[in-house]
């Protein structure tokens, strides 16, 4: 179990640290939008097949009831919260920086225009 949680955080790690680095093509950074969206839903197909192949899942389905649709919906709805808190932070970070060194720009060109 922990080998196969490492081995998805080395994955993770290695995606972002190309992404990072600028090492894709103009042309795969435009698809990867389609990829990822192609990915996630045949992995959701897939677990689709496997819920519906084993007899177990199928039989207590409806016995674990409301229970599982509240506990269902409330994980989607923080995750959807926390990635939208986070993903603003990370924005505004990333523009705050941006006009950081738009201004020492700025001061280097007037400092230099005296």
């Amino acid at each position: 179990m922990l080998t196969r949680l490492l081995l998805y955080l080395f994955i993770l790690g290695i995606g972002a640290l190309i992404g990072f680095k600028g090492h894709l093509s103009e042309n795969l950074a435009s698809k990867l939008n389609f990829i990822q969206n192609s990915c996630l839903l045949f992995l959701l197909f897939i677990m689709g097949i496997r819920i519906g192949v084993d007899e177990k899942v199928l039989s207590s389905f409806f016995k674990l009831g409301y229970q599982a649709l509240i506990m269902s919906i409330f994980a989607v709805l923080f995750s959807v919260l926390g990635v939208k808190l986070v993903k603003g932070y990370i924005l505004k970070g990333i523009s705050s920086q941006k006009n950081h060194q738009t201004k020492d720009m700025n001061k280097e060109v007037t400092s230099h225009e005296l």
